[in-house]
């Protein structure tokens, strides 16, 4: 009996070491939550709210429609001066001055063309009124004479030595040197406006601004052949280039017809274009142009951008861009 409660004894299980490990885990655990909670309050401390000064603003009241839209509409930027430059009569071209971007000034030389024929022209015309000059010169020399020669059969006649028909010979010569040098003069009349119409021909070969602008386009190049007409197919070109007038540009909607009556001259109008549709630009009408497109059912209107005096436009409007506009109510 003795053995078995020796056996049963042996075979009792240590319960120390399980409870010292429950111990241990107790330990690590309440450490974390020390470290949590410092670190909490750490957190609290650093994100409190600081009391801030409390600013004050004096708030205005804005009529009420003032800036309100009664109608929208859509349309194009255009220069109300835009030419493209050609010559006026069909040469050559020698040569370009000008390139795309290009601000220009009225009167400056944009191209040259070929200028050997007017030039050989204005030369025959000049030496044809000179030698009128001198043919009048020489008539008048003879009339002297014949004037001195009537004088001296006058006072033969008188003597006796001369016939009367002597006397009528001398006068006839005095009248015809005289008639001689009256149509030399009308010739030379005649030479000096050939002379001014070889000259205009010759400044033609010279093709210049007709107002300063700026060069959009480049139509031709040295060697080719210009015409102020079509001529030639497509080897003849009908222009230089194209200058527009930057401070002519302008807005061109079409609104329909049916709200037409929404817009008045000079109203207030904000434009956006396409490119820049964060920029509002001021702007107003100008008119409403008297007559309908009875395809469209549309209206054009003329706006104008707002600007100060003579102040140029902002360079970021150019022609042909697309632009959205906001017709705005009458104040009150």
């Amino acid at each position: 009996m003795s053995d078995l409660k020796t056996d049963l004894a042996a075979l009792k299980l240590e319960r120390e070491p399980e409870s010292r490990g429950a111990g241990r885990l107790v330990g690590w655990l309440v450490v974390f939550l020390l470290l949590g909670g410092a670190g909490y309050g750490g957190w609290k401390w650093f994100t409190r709210e600081v009391p801030l000064e409390v600013q004050t603003a004096t708030v205005t009241e804005r009529a009420a429609g003032t800036q309100a839209a009664v109608l929208n509409a859509s349309g194009y930027v255009t220069a109300r001066r835009r030419a493209t430059v050609s010559s006026k009569i069909t040469g050559k071209v020698i040569e370009v001055n000008v390139e795309e971007g290009m601000a220009v000034k009225e009167g400056q030389v944009l191209a040259r063309l070929d200028d050997s024929v007017p030039r050989a022209a204005l030369a025959l015309a000049e030496a044809q009124a000179e030698a009128a000059r001198h043919g009048v010169q020489e008539n008048e020399a003879r009339l002297a004479q014949a004037r001195v020669t009537l004088g001296r059969v006058s006072q033969l006649l008188k003597d006796g030595i001369m016939t009367q028909n002597d006397v009528d010979q001398a006068k006839l010569d005095v009248d015809a040197t005289t008639a001689r040098i009256a149509s030399l003069k009308q010739q030379i009349n005649v030479a000096d406006q050939q002379v001014a119409l070889q000259k205009t021909s010759l400044d033609d070969t010279v093709v210049r601004a007709p107002f300063s602008g700026m060069a959009v386009t480049k139509d031709a190049q040295p060697g080719e052949m210009v015409s102020p007409v079509s001529a030639g197919g497509g080897f003849t070109r009908t222009g230089i280039c194209t200058v527009v007038d930057m401070n002519s540009l302008e807005i061109d909607v079409d609104v329909n017809e049916s709200y037409i009556g929404r817009v008045k001259p000079g109203q207030k109008v904000t434009a956006i274009l396409d490119a820049y549709p964060d920029w509002q630009i001021p702007a107003h009408v100008i008119t409403t142009i008297p007559t309908a497109d009875r395809q469209k059912a549309t209206v054009q209107v003329r706006i104008a951008f707002e600007r100060t005096g003579a102040r140029a436009l902002d360079p970021r409007i150019l022609p042909d861009m697309g632009i959205k506009v906001t017709f705005l109510k009458d104040p009150d």
